[in-house]
């Protein structure tokens, strides 16, 4: 959530930085700033009010009971108070109006970011092993159904469509993936964290899923299948005050995710890159506002190290201001090769949030001048685990059997490969 004060302050600018998002977001500013003058204009009546009920319950316990002005002046109090009344009635409105509105304006773009319309304007910063890519592979599907380690029928069968059932030594492939990634990052300094798969409403309105988010989200009555353990992560720190020493903290999960993937009808329908349930370890860090562009760098460098293990050519991409996501201020997009599209796919963002995510779940440290400040809020996938599983099979299949990567070997009993 934004900064009222800052768009007060910053109106012109913020309104032509938002723009760059591809919307022009002034109209739904100038109202927010409107609401918040009505809420600053209330507060102060109530205040004047206040200070009028003070001086006269003052004079009132000065009178005796005989006297007339005693009962006009008490016939005054209960006036102010029914006033006071109103007013509080009027502001709390004003304030959920205000909260909505923000809560569907997007985070401001970093001032570096490029500027863009869609993923065609985002800037390359690097590539690894280009030298290498392997083309015209078979698609992953078939290279699945083929060494059977994926069930799409099954998948189908039991839930629906961009369902899937990983069996055999897919299953345990999935499994392996997931232990070599989280104990990579668990070496890195991230702490590792089992979290529930459902959460409540206001966990994701705190990291900015609800309410621009809903219809991409599964709901089981007033609960949510959680998008990504972002959300879960982001919101163990809630309503917490740190010590400036205490950061930053590094947060790390494996979870199933769930999206409808709304928005997203007629692309990849076909194979592992587009499933509504899917699996991923997130990473996520919580930083002073000093440090979080550093932690950034750090946080790309831990993705990029998963993708170098598995000896997987990749890019990485720096996302335009129309591409990049709701909350983020600045993301780092990290595409892997597929040879089957001959094309980069994306497997992890890492996204810097400033304190958008921190104003909405009220999270704070003390700075070096015990002031309180809102901290910094940083996530990335480490990885999409179903994009790995893909990829691996596009780029080590040699068409009669998968060429195990060296970092599997040990998983499978130092096998060479699977067939």
């Amino acid at each position: 959530m934004l900064d009222i004060s800052k768009i007060e302050t910053n109106f012109e600018e913020i309104c032509l930085r938002l723009k760059t998002r591809q919307k022009d977001y002034t109209k739904e500013l100038q109202n927010i700033v409107n609401l918040n003058f009505e809420r600053k204009n209330i507060i102060s009546k109530v205040e004047n009010l206040k200070s009028q009920k003070n001086i006269i319950s003052k004079e009132v316990g000065l009178l005796t009971r005989e006297n007339n002005n005693s009962e006009k002046l008490k016939k005054e109090v209960l006036k102010i108070n029914k006033e006071v009344e109103i007013l509080d009635e009027n502001l709390k409105k004003i304030i959920e109006q205000l909260n909505l509105k923000l809560s569907f304006i997007p985070n401001i773009p970093n001032k570096e970011m490029p500027i863009g319309v869609n993923e065609n304007d985002n800037l390359e910063i690097k590539k690894w092993n280009s030298d290498k890519l392997k083309k015209d592979s078979e698609a992953h599907w078939d290279i699945a159904i083929k060494l059977k380690l994926v069930d799409f029928e099954l998948g189908a069968k039991l839930s629906g469509s961009r369902y899937v059932v990983y069996t055999g030594l897919g299953a345990k492939l999935i499994r392996s993936i997931t232990d070599i990634l989280l104990s990579r990052h668990i070496k890195k300094g991230y702490k590792e964290m089992w979290l529930p798969l459902i959460v409540n409403k206001e966990n994701m309105y705190g990291s900015g899923q609800l309410p621009k988010f809903e219809e991409d989200a599964y709901k089981i009555d007033n609960q949510y299948l959680i998008p990504t353990s972002e959300v879960s992560l982001v919101n163990t720190v809630r309503d917490k005050i740190y010590e400036s020493n205490n950061l930053p903290i590094y947060l790390t999960a494996f979870s199933q995710c769930f999206r409808k993937e709304a928005g997203s009808a007629g692309r990849d329908t076909k194979g592992l890159i587009r499933l509504h349930q899917f699996n991923k370890v997130e990473l996520v860090k919580i930083t002073d506002k000093n440090s979080s562009y550093d932690e950034l760098e750090k946080m790309l460098e831990d993705a990029e190290q998963c993708l170098q293990i598995f000896n997987l050519p990749y890019r990485v991409v720096e996302l335009c201001t129309g591409d990049v996501g709701f909350s983020s201020e600045k993301t780092y997009d990290l595409e892997v090769w597929f040879p089957n599209q001959n094309k980069y796919r994306e497997i992890s963002s890492c996204s810097n949030c400033g304190d958008f995510q921190a104003r909405r779940i009220k999270t704070r440290y003390k700075n070096e001048n015990g002031k309180l400040e809102f901290v910094h809020t940083l996530n990335g996938s480490g990885l999409a685990i179903d994009r790995l599983f893909a990829a691996i099979l596009e780029n080590y299949y040699d068409g009669e059997k998968l060429i195990l990567p060296e970092v599997l070997k040990e998983y499978f009993e130092n096998k060479e490969y699977i067939r």
